[in-house]
């Protein structure tokens, strides 16, 4: 017979548990985290032709990562295991809130993907320009994303649903501070930071676990608009993210980021003062500095941006050997709604398009649905166990058990005690402005809460009024004073 092929995913990820689930306890309830199971029985599920939906605004380029520090000690990823290694990369970026004809200077948070084509398989690092988010509980997602796009009354953008649902969140104020200071509107792409944002675990050779985030730092240095220079842009370039880009590649001038992790021992995630799996809050630098792996840069366009870009799909659940996942609800969630997006938009066998395609090996048994491009595995078997291939499971990819607090399930207040500190993080970041950065904050704040109308207009601003005065006595009473609330309202308001 044959040299063995190992087992993989789609991904081309080599995989161990084929046939058993992932379990709390021998006899418990399958964990959500299982991808495996996710991606055998959506697979099985959409063997007939699904529909496809568009997708938001973005763009991308190729390019590469290079290791410039040796962390092997965190982590046995073998794109990492020597410095000076290159692997080849796809960047996607976007705004997050507009339909595809929206304009690229848009007040929203980006995205910011990349697609790491590794000898084990592809690893997506999905984030944003943010580190932290408006929610940290999946089942809030799509009331939240429904806020953000168009009134089902008027089918125009709500300022009233937004900061509706904003006051009833107290824990979105971090990312509000954000979005509502001028990194809420970057200049372009080239100049913005990104981040994985949710917390990820590393794993060594020996198997230790360490929590880890990433921070992909620009070196072209932070640009952002004004909020007046950033309304001027949409009527002057809607595209000029994309054109800046793109200009930018051709001339020579590749943008670079420095890729930065911060790492948390295992041991200390049980201690640490704040949850390390909360995606409102970040790890504090002086506690956790960033460490340097490696840089990456963008040097190529694509030549036809539909192929490429808009048919790009990437999803969190995709991690290599020596990278994991957390305990993070919201990348709990992201596990299978993003692989299942790509499902519904561009079909189950999105991962054979070219940009998703993993140029290394790939061996499983899926087979047949909608646009298959491929020879659908010939006349070899499409079930396991078999007694005709040769394709068995790789045991040296096992991951260790992961230790959990409990296996008491159950449905947990996100906000209970001890996580309901929704205020520091935000008012520190608002400190930590420079004087002309928090009078822009403060100005975009009260542009965009001028927006609220209708019956309920005075009991969202005095409820978000409250959220704004928790964080920074000062910053509230500069809203409140541009709002035309009176002091003593609002302060009535906190105290009830």
């Amino acid at each position: 017979m044959s040299e063995k092929k190992k087992l993989t995913t789609a991904s081309g990820i080599p995989y161990v548990e084929h046939e058993n689930s992932m379990t709390a306890g021998p006899r418990g309830p399958i964990l959500l985290q299982d991808f495996i199971l996710h991606e055998k029985m959506a697979h099985f599920n959409r063997e007939r032709i699904p529909e496809r939906v568009v997708h938001a605004k973005g763009t991308g380029a190729y390019g590469t990562f290079r290791v410039t520090k040796d962390l092997s000690q965190y982590t046995k990823a073998k794109l990492f295991n020597k410095v000076g290694k290159e692997t080849r990369v796809f960047v996607r970026f976007s705004t997050v809130g507009g339909e595809k004809g929206s304009a690229d200077s848009e007040r929203d948070p980006r995205g910011f993907a990349v697609k790491f084509y590794t000898e084990e398989g592809n690893w997506d690092l999905v984030g944003n320009n943010t580190p932290v988010f408006f929610i940290k509980d999946p089942k809030k997602f799509s009331d939240f994303i429904h806020t953000q796009k168009r009134d089902p009354r008027t089918n125009t953008k709500s300022p009233t649903m937004m900061w509706d649902f904003w006051s009833l969140n107290p824990e979105s104020l971090h990312q509000v501070m954000t979005l509502m200071s001028d990194r809420g509107t970057p200049f372009s792409y080239r100049h913005m930071h990104g981040f994985g944002s949710h917390t990820f675990s590393f794993l060594n050779s020996r198997n230790e676990r360490f929590y880890v985030k990433f921070h992909f730092i620009t070196q072209q240095g932070i640009k952002n608009f004004t909020d007046a220079e950033a309304t001027e842009m949409k009527g002057k370039d809607p595209d000029h993210a994309q054109r800046d880009l793109v200009q930018a590649i051709d001339r020579g001038d590749f943008p670079k980021w420095t890729l930065k992790v911060q790492i948390m021992p295992e041991a200390e995630a049980k201690t640490y003062h704040i949850n390390p799996f909360d995606l409102t809050k970040v790890w504090p630098h002086a506690d956790y500095p960033l460490m340097e792996l490696g840089v990456m840069e963008l040097n190529e366009v694509p030549k036809n941006y539909f192929a490429h870009v808009e048919q790009a799909a990437f999803a969190p659940a995709h991690v290599v050997d020596g990278i994991g996942y957390s305990p993070d609800k919201m990348l709990q969630g992201r596990l299978l709604s993003y692989p299942d997006a790509h499902r519904y938009r561009l079909g189950v066998n999105y991962e054979q398009l070219p940009v998703n395609k993993c140029p290394y090996m790939v061996n499983n048994y899926e087979r047949d649905g909608h646009m298959r491009v491929d020879d659908n595995g010939g006349s070899n078997p499409n079930y396991f166990p078999n007694s005709f291939d040769n394709i068995e499971p790789d045991p040296a990819y096992k991951q260790p058990p992961q230790e959990l607090d409990s296996i008491m399930a159950d449905w947990y207040d996100r906000n209970a005690p001890g996580e309901d500190d929704h205020y520091t993080q935000p008012g520190n970041l608002f400190r930590l402005m420079t004087p002309e950065e928090q009078k822009n904050t403060i100005h975009n704040i009260i542009g965009a809460m001028s927006g609220i109308e209708g019956p309920k207009r005075e009991q969202i601003i005095q409820r978000q009024l409250c959220h704004w005065f928790r964080a920074d006595i000062s910053l509230g009473m500069a809203i409140a004073q541009g709002l035309g609330v009176k002091v003593d309202m609002a302060a009535h308001s906190m105290a009830k």
